[in-house]
């Protein structure tokens, strides 16, 4: 698809995009009450926050995990992987089929949290972990936010990634997919609001700033 095409298609999506930050913000505090749930993510973010900030960058687990999603959502696209390589100065991978979610997809898709859920769930199921969700919740809120920080650190970079799709169409897709994992995430760890709750307020949102655009316009 043309850069064009795929700018207006930018366009169209950044309403979604903009009524994503204030329907996070109320899902946050209607999520507020978990409150052993939010101490083990957030002391799990800060704890990696500190390490970002203090030492090296582990960036060769990162560009490894940046590679492997690419792996992987090629796999689940019905595609191959030719060649894989990853190093603290880069990677790539070689393969077979693409599409602007999977060239995107390092950039919303938090693997390594992903990789806690699932690591965790199957040892709760076969050992019943359940004393140790706080454990659980640490390692998440670390995962989550070494995805945030090194994207964020990576994306000072020309990446092709983002711009062989455009940079507003990537932004916005970008930006929908992180929305999209935490409207996902955030019911299922603190129970409230429940998914459906949280989707409608981000329809509402979304048709209340359109409506305001359009008075202004």
């Amino acid at each position: 698809m043309p850069k064009f095409f795929k700018f207006i298609i930018g366009l169209f999506l950044l309403p979604l995009a903009v009524a994503a930050l204030p329907t996070l913000l109320r899902i946050l505090r209607a999520s507020g009450e978990s409150t052993q749930v939010w101490v083990s993510l957030s002391a799990g973010m800060a704890c990696w926050v500190v390490v970002f900030l203090l030492l090296p960058k582990p960036m060769w687990i990162y560009v490894f995990g940046h590679e492997l999603t690419h792996a992987l959502w090629t796999w689940a696209f019905g595609g191959k992987v030719k060649h894989f390589k990853a190093t603290a100065k880069g990677g790539h991978v070689i393969i077979t089929k693409t599409n602007f979610l999977i060239s995107l997809a390092p950039y919303f898709f938090p693997l390594y949290a992903v990789m806690v859920a699932v690591v965790f769930l199957i040892g709760n199921l076969i050992w019943n972990w359940h004393r140790f969700h706080w454990v659980f919740h640490f390692l998440l809120g670390a995962a989550y936010a070494f995805h945030v920080t090194l994207t964020l650190f990576i994306l000072r970079t020309r990446q092709s990634d983002i711009t062989d799709h455009g940079w507003l169409f990537s932004s916005m897709v970008i930006w929908l997919g992180n929305f999209g994992a935490l409207l996902i995430a955030l019911p299922i760890l603190t129970g409230q609001p429940g998914f459906g709750d949280a989707l409608g307020w981000w329809i509402i949102e979304t048709g209340q700033l359109l409506q305001r655009v359009g008075r202004i316009l």
